[in-house]
């Protein structure tokens, strides 16, 4: 693919353009005239996702307009209802699995969350949703399609937009689409790996080998059941939690990111601690930071000579355990009888499917386990 832009406007010659070029001795031009040149060799080799990036004014959404000219369009022009859920605004042939799924996939997977208008979201939510639906409308499209983002990841943290690139690539490759961003920010670059990354201010293209995403290094405490405001609003079932709860708090950066709280679990056999709210806030969801901090602390009650199991209903963290060595699978995803629940201490679980884990991955040394549990 190869492109010669030109952008040209007229100046008008008003008093202050004209003591402009005195000061600055300007050409007395009667066009402002800017051009760019590109070269995108990208249909030399397969690639799920590009990248355009540089400083502002350099000329990516120009060229990024003028490759792309429909997908920039139709990015730019999304509408979402005022008054309903994010869901609805989904394609119509999109079934609720795929969408949810979609959802997850790009890192947003807070139900709760899902049920509320667009507008009211955060702008790191904003950013997933938008991703996700693109992503939908791609899916659903006759043909493959191009998915083209322009000013990706500009509104939002820079530590949202790391953790959603990582997040974004892997939903994007998942399903077979191609994705291009387009960004004055590079350092989006070792989170979204890039199969390609052109840089217009430089005239330079260039072809990547994918690499391993930086590490997300957490530091993990016990802590009291107060850290628990926090994160209620983004559970899947309820904001409840038992008082009884020993409870786990994962930070990043000193930035609390994830929470856990566990139980006794009730029954004859060896001791058994069951796990009873694990959330990943939004903005750190799409890395495996809720599934690392739950597989640590299960980690710890077998390390003091207990079972540690798991009963799920939300279907990311389903699929993430059915693929992970760590957790073996006690129940396929069905409902729970009454007579069950009432045997196992359950309070829910009799109109949704759920699936039942128990940890099979390695125990915390002894005296890492002791440590941790007395905070």
């Amino acid at each position: 693919m190869q492109a010669v832009v030109t952008v040209e406007s007229l100046v008008v010659e008003s008093p202050r353009v004209q003591q402009v070029r005195g000061l600055f001795d300007l050409a007395p031009e009667k066009t402002s005239r800017l051009q760019w040149a590109a070269t995108l060799p990208i249909e030399d080799r397969p690639w799920n996702v590009g990248l355009i990036t540089g400083p502002s004014g350099c000329g990516k959404s120009t060229l990024a307009r003028w490759f792309w000219p429909r997908e920039t369009l139709h990015s730019a022009a999304l509408s979402w209802p005022h008054d309903r859920a994010l869901l609805d605004a989904f394609p119509d042939g999109t079934s609720i699995k795929d969408v949810t799924s979609l959802l997850s996939a790009v890192g947003f997977s807070s139900p709760p969350a899902w049920l509320r208008p667009f507008h009211v979201l955060s702008t790191g939510q904003q950013f997933r949703v938008t991703l996700a639906r693109l992503l939908a409308e791609a899916l659903s499209s006759a043909k493959p399609a191009l998915v083209v983002l322009d000013e990706y990841t500009s509104v939002v943290d820079r530590t949202v937009a790391q953790i959603g690139s990582a997040a974004a690539a892997r939903a994007v490759r998942a399903n077979g689409l191609r994705f291009v961003a387009v960004t004055c920010h590079d350092d989006v670059i070792p989170w979204l790996q890039p199969d390609w990354v052109y840089q217009p201010a430089e005239g330079r293209f260039e072809w990547r080998l994918l690499r391993r995403r930086p590490h997300v290094r957490l530091e993990i405490v016990r802590c009291q059941t107060s850290a628990w405001p926090l994160f209620a609003p983004h559970h899947y079932l309820s904001g409840e939690l038992a008082r009884s709860a020993v409870c786990f708090l994962a930070s990043w950066d000193e930035r609390p990111v994830a929470f856990s709280a566990w139980l006794p679990f009730p029954g004859a056999g060896p001791p058994t601690r069951r796990e009873h709210r694990t959330v990943c806030l939004p903005d750190y969801q799409g890395v495996g930071v809720g599934n690392a901090l739950s597989a640590l602390v299960a980690s710890l009650w077998r390390g003091l000579g207990c079972r540690a199991v798991s009963t799920t209903t939300h279907p990311a963290m389903i699929r993430a355990r059915l693929r992970s060595s760590l957790w073996r699978l006690r129940r396929s995803p069905s409902l729970v009888s009454r007579g069950e629940r009432g045997r196992r201490g359950l309070k829910h679980a009799t109109n949704r499917l759920t699936a039942g884990f128990e940890y099979v991955g390695p125990a915390l040394p002894r005296y890492q386990a002791c440590a941790l549990l007395s905070g």
